[in-house]
């Protein structure tokens, strides 16, 4: 490698030096888990990351699973596997797909993953090149921001509107380049908490179709829509050009890392190939345990309980918001998920406010690392779903004092 194309680091503690691929300087950290450092502390309020609600997640049925998996086929759950993954649990979450949302998925397009994170490596290290021209929403989602820098794409981001992307921006921004595939996050946004409508899904389809774009759908949240009314998939209106990802982190326990990807064959079978390159297949014990679990319980009664309890924390955050901050803000009012999108007056810094509400012990998300392009400064996330009624009143509160101080005259 020449020493134009190398990326050089040198050790701080030792001195040290080394040179790295030059993509690593095109990749930035996760802002989440950098400010999740700072939130440790046990006395800070945190609306900053996105944890799932410790409180939902059924310890005792895992535990149960777990015994039960161990017992039954214990030397089989601890060995190697296939890199697709537990076919009844592929199964499982074909049926489920038929069930929720009318779609006919065989169990041969969809594969185990380390969470829906690692997903999105797979769907950049098969899809894109350096160069490549990929669409992504404004605000889109840090997490594929920076898996998929690391492939080194040219962004292109495609403005939010209320009820989804501004697809004229869409269609224009097809049209002046060769657009390899848009990525979004149809239900419950992250980080805006905005759904698309029915209306703006059948448009945004119209345009990848007719430009030959693939859509990469991320329905992390699908589950989580406070009315339990499903939407229609992009795939439903995109059958051969929808890529979906899927994850048991929202409903189940993050800490299984149980993900998936549901694509055509095609595509299915350059992923296997990629996925066999980096780790042969995902945590099969977990594979089995889920499974297991599903198997013996409930899961939509679960999640209607995730549901209800996530609906009230948004309603009691939107409620704070609307009494306590000053009229100059607005927000997202989010038909399901995790996050409400607050925006900040023009000119009022949302990481000066992270680092004046830290001082108050909250900790907010501010904005900017959802923009490939700049902006959002005035912008942060607020994440409802680890909170409870008590600590949401409490740090909005803060918050709100936080904020008026700061730019109220």
């Amino acid at each position: 490698m020449s020493q134009l194309s190398a990326l050089p680091g040198k050790d701080t503690v030792t001195g040290q030096r080394y040179t790295f691929a030059p993509r690593m300087a095109k990749t930035p950290k996760s802002f989440i888990r950098e400010i999740l450092k700072v939130t440790e502390r046990p006395e800070i309020i945190s609306f900053a990351g996105g944890l799932p609600s410790p409180a939902l997640i059924d310890v005792e049925g895992i535990r149960i699973a777990s015994n039960s998996v161990l017992e039954q086929d214990g030397q089989c759950a601890l060995q190697y596997s296939t890199t697709e993954g537990y076919l009844p649990l592929r199964q499982f979450i074909a049926d489920r797909y038929k069930k929720r949302l009318g779609l006919s998925v065989s169990p041969d397009e969809i594969l185990i993953t380390n969470g829906s994170q690692q997903c999105l490596d797979l769907i950049g290290k098969v899809l894109i090149g350096t160069g490549d021209h990929i669409a992504i929403e404004r605000p889109g989602y840090l997490g594929a921001i920076q898996a998929f820098s690391l492939y080194e794409p040219e962004f292109h981001p495609v403005p939010l509107m209320n009820d989804g992307p501004d697809t004229a921006s869409l269609d224009e921004t097809c049209h002046s380049c060769p657009v390899r595939l848009f990525y979004g996050v149809p239900n419950s946004q992250n980080p805006s908490g905005i759904t698309y409508s029915e209306k703006r899904r059948k448009e945004l389809a119209a345009i990848l179709r007719n430009q030959g774009v693939l859509f990469v759908e991320d329905d992390a949240y699908g589950e989580l829509n406070f009315s339990g009314n499903s939407l229609p998939s992009m795939r439903t209106f995109l059958p051969h050009q929808t890529i979906i990802t899927g994850s048991f982190s929202k409903i189940l326990a993050p800490g299984m890392r149980m993900g998936w990807v549901a694509a055509p064959p095609a595509i299915m079978e350059q992923l296997v190939v990629a996925k066999q390159a980096s780790d042969l297949h995902s945590n099969y014990l977990s594979q089995r345990i889920a499974y297991e679990y599903l198997l013996h319980n409930d899961i939509d009664s679960h999640i209607r309980k995730i549901r209800a309890a996530y609906q009230h924390q948004c309603d009691v955050m939107i409620r704070m918001l609307r009494e306590e901050f000053p009229e100059t803000v607005s927000w997202t009012h989010p038909l399901g998920g995790m996050f409400i999108w607050v925006t900040l007056p023009e000119g009022c810094s949302s990481m000066e406010v992270f680092e004046q509400a830290l001082k108050e012990n909250v900790a907010v998300l501010p904005g900017m690392p959802f923009y490939v392009d700049g902006g959002g400064t005035h912008t942060m996330r607020l994440n409802f779903s680890n909170s409870t009624d008590d600590t949401i009143i409490t740090g909005m509160g803060r918050l709100a004092g936080v904020i008026r101080r700061m730019y109220i005259p």
